[in-house]
C-alpha cells in the first residue's frame, strides 16, 4: 500500500516520498511495512481533519503492527482524536493503552493531565468540589510523570502544580 501524498501541503508531501523511499530499502516484513503505510495515512488524514479515514488507517495499523512500541504511537494518536471528538473517556483508554506499551511518551502524560484537569474543571462548575479535587489530583500525578520524563518541559503545569501545592 503506497503512502497517501494527497496532502497538498510540501513538507507532508516531502516526508511521504521519504517514508515511500525507506518502506522500499529498510529490510523489514511486507506486514511491517503495510502497517507502517496505514500510520502515515492517519496521520495525514488526522492532519486534514478527516478523523474518521484516519481512525480506519489506525485500525488497520494495529491489526498489522507487532511492535509495543510502534503501536504505542498508534494508540497516542488514536486518543488524540478522541480527545478532538470531545470524547475524553475513549482518550484515556487509549493514551494507558499507549503508555503500557511504552512508558517513555510524556505528551501521553501531558494529555491525561489535560482531560483530568478539564475534568476537574468541569465537577467545580457543577459545584462538586471533592471530584474535582480527585480530577485535580490525579492530573497532577500525570503532570509530575510528564514532567519526570522530560524535564523542562510542560512550564505551565509546573506553574498549576507549584500555585496549587501539588508539586512534591
Amino acid at each position: 500500500m503506497p503512502i497517501s501524498q494527497k496532502n497538498q501541503n510540501f513538507i507532508d508531501r516531502t516526508f511521504s516520498i521519504i517514508a515511500n523511499i525507506l518502506l522500499r530499502i529498510i529490510p523489514t516484513t511486507s506486514g511491517e511495512k503495510e502497517a507502517f503505510a496505514y500510520y502515515i495515512n492517519g496521520m495525514s488524514a488526522q492532519s486534514e481533519g478527516n478523523y474518521a479515514e484516519a481512525l480506519q488507517n489506525y485500525y488497520q495499523a494495529m491489526h498489522l503492527e507487532m511492535d509495543p512500541y510502534d503501536r504505542s504511537y498508534i494508540l497516542y494518536n488514536i486518543g488524540i482524536i478522541h480527545t478532538s471528538n470531545g470524547e475524553h473517556s475513549k482518550a484515556l483508554e487509549y493514551y494507558c493503552r499507549a503508555i503500557e506499551r511504552n512508558p517513555f511518551l510524556p505528551q501521553a502524560f501531558n494529555n491525561m493531565a489535560v482531560i483530568c484537569h478539564y475534568r476537574g474543571e468541569q465537577a467545580i462548575q457543577q459545584g462538586d468540589s471533592e471530584i474535582a479535587e480527585a480530577w485535580f489530583d490525579q492530573a497532577a500525578e500525570y503532570w509530575k510523570q510528564a514532567r519526570t520524563l522530560t524535564p523542562g518541559n510542560y512550564i505551565e503545569a509546573q506553574n498549576w502544580l507549584t500555585i496549587t501545592w501539588r508539586s512534591k
